[in-house]
């Protein structure tokens, strides 16, 4: 009986260890060049990350926030740098203990790339790709809380 009880708990706090796995990379993450902070959260099953810091955040006006203006969409170049989602859609794969079937956004070269992340302890590595995660580039964040 108390093998059925220890089995039946295990069961049940399995789904709240994945979760707590897959919730280890919320929070406020600094990118490569250290010049932004990304706050990664939860939205239902999926991953999304924004951008809630930057070094230069206005214009040379010192006035105007910074804008979207590399997008390669022209009607999207208005919009703010400030709170722009940057990545989005990312799924946590139990198997492979990382976030797939992401999408990240580059500002910098107005781009959107298929991307997939693996978070190795305080840091974060995210490769950005196109077609195959093979031809690609990962660059590392690190946790700035």
């Amino acid at each position: 009986m108390k093998t059925i009880i220890a089995a039946i708990c295990l069961l049940l706090a399995v789904p709240a260890i994945s979760k707590a796995q897959a919730d280890a990379i919320n929070g406020v993450w600094l990118n490569e060049e250290k010049d932004a902070k990304i706050q990664i959260y939860r939205n239902g099953n999926q991953y999304f990350g924004k951008l809630i810091w930057m070094v230069k955040a206005m214009e040379d006006d010192g006035k105007t926030p910074r804008k979207d203006a590399k997008n390669t969409n022209a009607a999207l170049r208005t919009r703010p740098l400030q709170g722009l989602v940057i990545l989005s859609g990312f799924e946590y794969d139990t198997d492979d203990a990382e976030w797939e079937d992401g999408k990240i956004y580059d500002p910098k070269s107005g781009k959107t790339y298929s991307s997939k992340m693996k978070l190795k302890g305080n840091t974060l590595d995210i490769r950005g790709y196109v077609g195959v995660s093979m031809f690609g580039r990962t660059t590392t964040w690190t946790r700035s809380e």
